[in-house]
């Protein structure tokens, strides 16, 4: 547990070698649901993970503010805490639109960044997200698999297989493959902190301050999204162009780490500083 302004954040490391952050999605949520996959990438690099505040084992006050500028403060307390000059960061979903907002604020202390799957960078296209994430949702394949739980009788012949079968069926929709979702590392997102973020973005649109900071295509940006992904691939487009990112497409939805393990870990390999 590392003490950053007032608040406890979980930590843990792997490998050795240069450091990279790794940012996880949500918000709310925690890194567990990156693992085993992402710390394949854990040989001849460190990979620095860590639960952002209100979410997974850096649980907060009701009271305790959670939006945006809190969690880019945390990211720049732990750079300290770790003694980084600058920082190289792998953010996936919403993860990787913290690390947007933390190189618009600290663009002098950004080395590199990776971003997989990444948020939308307007609210427009979050939205457009999340409609088309509601289509997937009710797709006749995930509604089968709903039914299927139900009349299983796991509920009560066996708890825990049920339970996690009840977790792949909520995500299904973020595929490529519904049943690819039974791959994903169970995880539980806190509302209260999710909600946090996303009404201190408000009506957001960072395109104006993306495109004036990057004009110079520093530092090096590479972009991974999948082309089923419910977020809109134009939204993905349309912000690698906007930071001048190297633009690498998969053939999956939203968890390419689940659905296209080798190929993103190749790539991201490739990308990031090691020894």
């Amino acid at each position: 547990m590392t003490a950053i302004d007032g608040v406890s954040l979980f930590t843990r490391s792997a490998g050795s070698g240069p450091a990279t952050v790794v940012l996880h999605g949500g918000p709310g949520a925690s890194h567990d649901y990156l693992l085993p996959q992402y710390d394949l990438l854990a040989r001849g690099r460190t990979l620095l993970y860590y639960d952002q505040r209100g979410g997974g084992r850096s649980p907060i006050e009701r009271s305790t503010p959670a939006g945006w500028r809190e969690h880019v403060a945390d990211l720049e307390g732990l750079r300290v805490h770790w003694g980084l000059e600058r920082l190289t960061l792998l953010g996936y979903s919403w993860g990787g639109l913290l690390a947007l907002l933390y190189a618009l604020e600290h663009p002098a202390l950004v080395e590199r960044l990776a971003l997989v799957c990444p948020a939308p960078a307007t609210a427009r296209w979050r939205e457009q997200f999340e409609g088309r994430l509601a289509e997937r949702m009710a797709d006749r394949r995930i509604a089968a698999w709903r039914e299927e739980l139900r009349r299983s009788g796991l509920q009560t012949a066996d708890p825990e297989r049920y339970r996690r079968e009840a977790f792949a069926i909520s995500v299904a929709g973020y595929f490529r493959d519904p049943r690819s979702a039974s791959a994903l590392t169970p995880f539980r997102v806190t509302a209260r902190s999710q909600q946090a973020v996303w009404e201190s973005l408000g009506d957001y649109d960072l395109r104006e301050r993306l495109g004036s900071t990057f004009r110079n295509a520093v530092p090096p940006v590479l972009v991974v999204y999948g082309t089923y992904d419910p977020i809109p691939p134009e939204a993905t487009r349309e912000l690698a162009g906007l930071i001048h990112a190297e633009l690498r497409e998969l053939p999956t939805g939203h968890a390419p780490h689940v659905e296209a393990t080798d190929e993103l870990f190749r790539t991201l390999d490739a990308f990031l500083p090691k020894s």
